[in-house]
C-alpha cells in the first residue's frame, strides 16, 4: 500500500526545497521592469550576493542554469586555443571540461575520478608550463556526483608556490549557501552558482562573481558576445542591462526573500553549521547501515573531503540502490537523486549506486525522516544492512542542536 500521498520530499541535489516563503514572494503579477518598486528592491540584492560568497567583487547575473554559466564564464574569458588546466573530482568536473573544448579551449585535465584532487599534481602541472600559455585553474568546490568537497585554500597556494599567474575559477553550484566558502580570504578570481541549490530557488537564474584581476584578463576575449558579457550585467548603468533584456522578475523577488533568510535571519554560520550536522546525521546512518553490509559505504571514507550539502553514496548489490529509490518515491513520497558517475553508462553496476542530498532550505525532521524512508525501504526489499543508523543520526542531530 503507498504512503506517498502528501508532500513529497526532493532529497536530490538540485532543485532543493523551495521554501514557502520564497514560493509566496514569486506568486504575484509582473511588475514595471522600467521603473518603480521592482528597479528598487533589485538594487539591494548585489551586496547581500557579495555577502553569501564572501567577497567585494562584481556580480553578474544570467537566465539559466549551471551549463549556462560554465559558457558564461568561458565567454569572458578566453579565446579559441586558449589553454587552462581543469581538476575534476567527479562527473560535472569532466562535464566542465568538455563544455570548454565544445567552445574550442584547450583543456588539460587532471583527473582524480571520483577521488579528491592533489595540489601537488596542480603545482607541478603549473610548474611544467614554463611559457605561461595556462589562463586559468578551473575547478568544482564541491561535484554533486563524487560528493567530493575540494580544498580550495589548497589549490591557490598550489598556484601561488608554481609563480603561476592564471587565475582559479571555481564552480560552487552545489555548494554555495551550503558549504563555507570565501571568495576574497580563498583567493579566488572567478566563482560561478545558480539559484536551485543552496540558494533555495526553483532553476532557471545564475550568478558569476568575478575579480578585477579575471575582468582585466578577459579584456581581449574572442568567445564574448553580448548576451555573455558580464561587464554591463555587474555594471549597468541601465536596468535592462543587468538581464540584457527583460528582468526574470518573479526569481528576483524569490531571491530577495531567499537572502534575507540566509543573511539577515539565519546568517551564514549559522547555515553551515546547519549543513555541517544535517549531513553528518547521514554519515552517521550510513556507517551504521553498513556495518551489517559491506556493500553499503559512503564514496569518501575521510569526512573531511565530503560536501555537506550532497552524499554520494554506494547500497549493493546492484539493482539494490535503484529499487530502493524507486520504493522511497513511489511508497513513502521521498525522492532520491540517481548515481552519476559511479559506472559507465549502461554498466548494470550503475544500479547500485545513488545521492542523499542535505541542501538549502532542509532541517532535522527532513534529514531524519528521509533517512527512516530509506530503512523501511531497506526492510522492505530485503536489503540487509546494520542495525543502529536511525538512533545514531539522531544522536548526531541531537549533539549539535544541545538541550
Amino acid at each position: 500500500m503507498p504512503l506517498a500521498n502528501g508532500r513529497p520530499y526532493l532529497a536530490i541535489p538540485g532543485p532543493s526545497v523551495v521554501p514557502d516563503r520564497v514560493l509566496a514572494a514569486m506568486h504575484r503579477p509582473s511588475p514595471n521592469i522600467y521603473a518603480g518598486a521592482l528597479v528598487e528592491m533589485v538594487a539591494g540584492l548585489w551586496p547581500d550576493l557579495r555577502g553569501v560568497a564572501g567577497t567585494t567583487a562584481n556580480v553578474a547575473i544570467y537566465i539559466g542554469n549551471g551549463h549556462a554559466l560554465w559558457e558564461a564564464s568561458a565567454a569572458n574569458l578566453f579565446s579559441r586555443g586558449d589553454r587552462v588546466l581543469l581538476v575534476s573530482t567527479g562527473h560535472f568536473g569532466l562535464g566542465w571540461a568538455g563544455a570548454l573544448r565544445a567552445l574550442g579551449v584547450e583543456v588539460d585535465c587532471l583527473d582524480f575520478g571520483r577521488g579528491p584532487a592533489d595540489p601537488a599534481a596542480v603545482e607541478a602541472a603549473l610548474r611544467a608550463d614554463g611559457a605561461g600559455a595556462i589562463r586559468a585553474v578551473m575547478t568544482t568546490h564541491v561535484d554533486t556526483a563524487s560528493s567530493v568537497r575540494s580544498d580550495i585554500p589548497a589549490l591557490r597556494a598550489a598556484i601561488d608556490r608554481a609563480g603561476h599567474g592564471a587565475l582559479l575559477a571555481v564552480d560552487c553550484i552545489a555548494s554555495l549557501g551550503c558549504d563555507e566558502f570565501h571568495m576574497d580570504l580563498w583567493g579566488v578570481d572567478v566563482v560561478l552558482a545558480a539559484s536551485q541549490k543552496g540558494l533555495m530557488l526553483p532553476p532557471g537564474m545564475g550568478f558569476v562573481w568575478f575579480s578585477e584581476k579575471a575582468r582585466a584578463a578577459g579584456r581581449g576575449a574572442g568567445l564574448r558576445t553580448p548576451y555573455w558579457d558580464w561587464a554591463p550585467r555587474a555594471d549597468g548603468p541601465d536596468f535592462w542591462q543587468y538581464w540584457h533584456g527583460t528582468a526574470p522578475t518573479a526569481h528576483l523577488y524569490g531571491l530577495r526573500e531567499a537572502l534575507d533568510m540566509l543573511l539577515h535571519e539565519e546568517g551564514m554560520a549559522q547555515v553551515w553549521a546547519r549543513h555541517r550536522a544535517l549531513a553528518g546525521a547521514v554519515w552517521a546512518a550510513f556507517d551504521a547501515w553498513g556495518a551489517g553490509n559491506p556493500e553499503i559505504r559512503l564514496n569518501l571514507r575521510d569526512p573531511a573531503l565530503r560536501s555537506h550539502a550532497v552524499t554520494a553514496a554506494r547500497i549493493g548489490p546492484a539493482p539494490a540502490a535503484t529499487a530502493l529509490r524507486r520504493w522511497c518515491e513511489a511508497k513513502a513520497g521521498v525522492t532520491l537523486g540517481i548515481g552519476l558517475g559511479a559506472a559507465a553508462p549502461g554498466d548494470p553496476e550503475g544500479d547500485a549506486f545513488l545521492r542523499v542530498a542535505h541542501m538549502g532550505h532542509v532541517n532535522a525532521h527532513m534529514t531524519l525522516g528521509a533517512l527512516a524512508v530509506m530503512e523501511a525501504g531497506m526492510i522492505a526489499l530485503g536489503i540487509p544492512h546494520g542495525a543502529g543508523a536511525l538512533t545514531a543520526a539522531a544522536g548526531v542531530v541531537a549533539g549539535a542542536a544541545g538541550a
